[in-house]
């Protein structure tokens, strides 16, 4: 029987390098589902021989080492039957004479986003491609956050594969005159990465904070690389919503809506942190979505209590943004700031708009803002209509709960 203790750690290691291992050994092999099914002989190996011989000093670069050398047995096997023998053999022949070390793994990710995100790949698959092999969400939370299928988005990863493998697309960080054009789905794909994190689209969690974490140390990684305007947005985005986590749950893991949170438990450095790079991206002059969300969220973090928000700024972002973003997400948003500042029955009326012209019907979060608006209103009925759309439509336990006990509480 394999000692727990040893198990547990193969576990812990899984849980927190299994990412990186696998982008280290997609460079090296060359290969995602080779990659993917090395990795996976590793650290079934690994049960056994750190059981055997101790859990080594640095886990990963054991497991790396182990997968490669798995994934090489793989090509030698197929060598012997293929009738492309020579391309193989000499395909082994560099991957045992190549040197790697540990210090690289660390931009490993980074080259797998920009792989992921290559140009040559269909736009549709490159978010699912990236969540899945970089993050590790499972096709079905993929398709949860995209409102599609799970066929859909498995057929679209898996032409996103051969694409890359067919058209040799190279695994690397692109030169900086290549960068720019680049640079939106890569963004585009962090922040899907943090949201996927910050509120998880399903589980008995609001959060996963691995996820959070790993996106803000990709966004950190990125504006190292290219310190422009937009990736200070996104970065500042990032680190303001993030520095609210503590709050957003009670002990006992149930959810608390923003008004209602304890805003000492908000992390002032991660604030201070945010809002300077809010102040850095806006004084290029130069600025997207990115920074003007970051803005809004600098907004709420600036407030010292819920009644002193001001909301007046807010909406004027939320203006701006729309004119620059036309989405219904964002009218959404932009409705719950009126609301705020001109009254609940203000922000009905726009997101009745909203969802009587077909938008949003499958999100739970603006049949969610109806039921609010509703309630506040005394429009009792109406508010238990919506709240029972929403709770159709939600797959998180805690927000599931969160509305089931708005529901009870309607007189």
């Amino acid at each position: 029987m394999p000692d727990i203790s040893v198990t547990a750690r193969v576990e812990q290691v899984y849980r927190e390098d299994s990412r990186r291992i696998l982008a280290t050994l997609i460079r090296l092999l060359g290969d995602f589902d080779l990659a993917e099914e090395a990795m996976h002989e590793a650290f079934f190996v690994a049960v056994e021989r750190w059981q055997r011989d101790g859990v080594p000093d640095n886990p990963r670069a054991w497991l790396v080492s182990t997968g490669r050398f798995k994934g090489i047995d793989v090509l030698r096997r197929r060598a012997r039957f293929a009738a492309s023998k020579p391309l193989l053999i000499a395909q082994l022949e560099a991957l045992e004479q190549a040197d790697w070390s540990d210090e690289d793994v660390e931009d490993d990710r980074l080259r797998l986003i920009f792989t992921c995100c290559h140009p040559a790949l269909a736009a549709d698959a490159q978010v699912p491609l990236t969540l899945r092999e970089v993050c590790d969400l499972t096709t079905e939370e993929i398709a949860r956050a995209f409102l599609s299928a799970p066929a859909t988005i498995a057929q679209r990863i898996v032409r996103a594969k051969a694409k890359i493998r067919d058209a040799k697309i190279p695994y690397q960080v692109p030169t900086l005159a290549e960068l720019p054009e680049r640079l939106d789905s890569v963004l585009r794909v962090i922040y899907l990465v943090f949201n996927e994190g910050y509120s998880a689209s399903v589980g008995a969690e609001v959060t996963r904070e691995e996820l959070t974490r790993e996106a803000i140390r990709l966004g950190r990684l990125l504006l190292q690389l290219l310190p422009e305007s937009e990736v200070m947005g996104l970065l500042a985005l990032m680190l303001l919503h993030a520095s609210r986590r503590r709050a957003r749950t009670s002990a006992d893991g149930e959810l608390i809506v923003l008004d209602e949170q304890d805003r000492t438990l908000w992390d002032a450095q991660m604030i201070a942190e945010g809002c300077a790079l809010v102040e850095a991206a806006l004084s290029t002059g130069r600025f997207g979505p990115y920074c003007l969300q970051a803005a809004i969220a600098a907004v709420h973090a600036e407030a010292p209590t819920a009644g002193e928000t001001d909301w007046q700024q807010i909406v004027g972002l939320y203006d701006v943004l729309l004119a620059a973003v036309p989405s219904p997400v964002i009218e959404l948003n932009r409705a719950a700031a009126i609301s705020r500042r001109d009254g609940p029955l203000a922000g009905l009326v726009l997101v009745k708009a909203i969802l009587d012209r077909g938008d949003l019907q499958d999100y739970h979060l603006a049949h969610s803002a109806r039921a609010e608006f509703c309630r506040q209103l005394g429009r009792v009925e109406e508010a238990r209509t919506a709240y029972e759309r929403a709770l159709e439509l939600t797959q998180q336990m805690p927000e599931r709960r969160f509305i089931e006990a708005r529901i009870r509480a309607l007189k």
